[in-house]
């Protein structure tokens, strides 16, 4: 399988069609070996429109979502990111390319041990992730915050988590009814819009 012009398809085909139009989030998506980071049975799957299972119940978010979420943080290089839900490490990757100091929360304590040491064994040893409660978040403020399973409701302790000025994307809802919503900390207000309709993990607390 020719994965450079299946990532190229991807991009192009799926992702951009979806109104992604960041050059950065394209390029990214498109030269990040996304094939690497599916487990092997799935690997030619990986640039398909669709969710790809992960171990652990979990699983990986299609292209076209993993673009919107990116492109809507607009994220500026040295700008500290909260990542809820590491998962494979394909999105932490992108973060951490796009020049962000990146802290990653996974619930799942296997998941985020072999994700760790993926990391670790790519170069992205600056990563941190830990394992913990993506309702809690990690004490400390952060520009943005990205989150990759879907809470009923946006958790207070994420909001309290951002910076004045910072940006939120997370999917919010019941499985059957989740939409993504960008939140944005603005002189102690807190402003909110719906984007598009979704289907995410459920996020769940210890």
């Amino acid at each position: 399988m020719n994965f450079e012009q299946a990532r190229f398809n991807m991009v192009e085909q799926q992702v951009r069609t979806w109104e992604v139009l960041d050059e950065r989030v394209l390029e990214l998506l498109e030269t990040t070996h996304r094939e690497d980071f599916v487990p092997v049975r799935y690997r030619k799957m990986a640039f398909t429109d669709m969710a790809i299972p992960l171990d652990h119940g979990q699983n990986m978010m299609k292209p076209v979502v993993e673009g919107r979420l990116l492109q809507a943080l607009e994220l500026q290089a040295d700008e500290t990111v909260l990542e809820i839900g590491t998962g494979s490490g394909y999105q932490t990757v992108i973060l951490a390319e796009l020049g962000v100091e990146v802290y990653s929360i996974e619930i799942v304590p296997q998941l985020a041990e072999h994700t760790r040491k993926v990391l670790i064994a790519e170069g992205y040893d600056k990563v941190k992730v830990f394992t913990g409660d993506g309702y809690k978040g990690k004490p400390a403020p952060y520009d943005a915050i990205i989150v990759t399973c879907a809470p009923e409701n946006i958790p207070q302790a994420l909001i309290d988590q951002l910076r004045d000025g910072g940006r939120m994307i997370l999917p919010v809802g019941p499985t059957l009814a989740q939409r993504l919503v960008i939140l944005r900390k603005k002189g102690g207000k807190v402003l909110q819009e719906k984007d598009i309709a979704v289907t995410f993990v459920p996020m769940v607390q210890k």
